[in-house]
């Protein structure tokens, strides 16, 4: 099992000490896995306190031993409740708490309301908006990892010929697909930030399921298995000259890696041929324009411009009124990380964020377009996706069950 390098936790806490010293805060309670994970390299039940200047002390619940050994920090200790926070910290000479800050955009209320307890005198504000720049911006090490889930989703993306067939459903070709990602590696453990926005390991449709709408914030919905899970891929069967949309996530060692591809089992009609097409063109159009310090908003605003121009104002992102509005995000531990490409969101894209470009059309007869993961670097975009960007035909016969 890899661990986090000492060497990266201490550059991710001195980044995010300086944070803290810009607000005026003496310190900050963590306790989000994400945000653990990437300040302590495990996600054990914990709560981390991360001091304006001097070292953190990451107070465990459960499991204090795989929290000792999985973290390179020097004070991981045991706690029971979280009232012994401020009694644990004093012994670490920690007793200055004025003014913390929290997690306030994921913090329930009601932990929020257990902080006000313990820290009766304290006065808390939000740190989230500075571990999110904080994490926008990755590393080597990071980006390595990203790079690797890529490797990962390849693989499985090259596999999938060698199992689709007419006639299978879609939970079963989901299933044969993951199951590449499983046995190379995939923890499983992808993450968001925002409230509700459950993302099983990825999406499948075929045909019109393409065309069905749900909650989650994407371009493409999908049937599900379930009411309660109505997402992804489901009971229909794959038939002849439909697109097979495939969008997955990937996650080695935390990071994740985002990327869809087109299937189809026989040949598909000229207009979804040519949407593809255009996806792929709009895609490359955005990437000319990036640069470093790009404003996030300028890809997605080009983005609805190219795909009005080219008649698809009710397609692009979504049908009609179902629509989302971004062309990309950022990727990380989360998948919906900063940069958002977005209007409204004028965030400079800098060197070392990463982020997923996914122009997509949703019609009557089914979803297709494209995504692949990226690094902004000095230069501009780097592609992290490694497979073919191509529409993969497979001739196969018929199978009935």
């Amino acid at each position: 099992m890899d661990f986090t390098p000492k060497s990266e936790i201490e550059t991710r806490t001195y980044n995010f000490q300086k944070k803290l010293t810009d607000q005026g805060l003496d310190g900050a309670i963590i306790v989000l896995n994400s945000d653990m994970f990437y300040f302590t390299g495990t996600v054990q039940n914990s709560f981390l306190y991360i001091p304006a200047g001097g070292e953190p002390v990451l107070m465990v619940k459960k499991s204090l031993r795989r929290g000792q050994e999985e973290s390179p920090l020097k004070n991981v200790v045991s706690l029971k409740s979280p009232k012994e926070i401020p009694g644990i910290l004093a012994a670490f000479n920690y007793t200055g708490f004025d003014k913390i800050g929290l997690e306030l955009d994921v913090l329930p209320f009601n932990i929020y309301k257990t902080y006000k307890k313990i820290f009766p005198n304290t006065e808390f504000s939000d740190i989230s908006p500075a571990i999110k720049e904080i994490r926008a911006v990755k590393s080597s090490y990071e980006i390595e990892l990203i790079r690797n889930a890529l490797g990962v989703i390849d693989k499985a993306f090259l596999a999938v010929p060698s199992f689709l067939h007419e006639g299978m459903l879609e939970i079963e070709l989901a299933a044969l697909f993951e199951a590449e990602m499983r046995k190379r590696g995939y923890s499983g453990g992808r993450k968001m930030r925002a409230f509700n926005q459950d993302f099983f390991f990825g999406n499948i449709c075929t045909g019109n399921s393409g065309f069905c709408p749900n909650f989650f914030d994407g371009p493409v919905g999908g049937l599900g298995v379930t009411v309660s899970h109505p997402q992804g891929a489901g009971w229909k069967r794959i038939n002849r000259n439909e697109a097979i949309y495939i969008d997955y996530t990937c996650v080695i060692q935390g990071y994740t890696g985002d990327q869809t591809r087109i299937f189809c089992i026989g040949e598909l009609n000229p207009r979804m041929v040519k949407a593809f097409e255009d996806a792929v063109l709009i895609e490359s159009e955005i990437l000319k324009v990036m640069k470093p310090g790009t404003p996030a908003e300028e890809p997605y605003l080009l983005a609805v411009k190219l795909a009005e121009e080219m008649g698809y104002k009710d397609n692009f992102m979504g049908y009609k009124e179902d629509k989302v509005k971004f062309i990309g995000h950022g990727i990380g531990l989360e998948l919906d990380e900063w940069p958002i490409l977005a209007k409204g969101f004028k965030t400079p894209i800098m060197p070392g964020m990463t982020f997923a470009l996914e122009p997509k059309f949703v019609f009557p007869e089914g979803a297709i377009g494209t995504e692949n993961s990226f690094v902004m670097t000095e230069n501009g975009p780097e592609s992290l996706s490694i497979t073919p960007e191509v529409i993969t035909y497979v001739k196969t016969n018929s199978f009935t069950s």
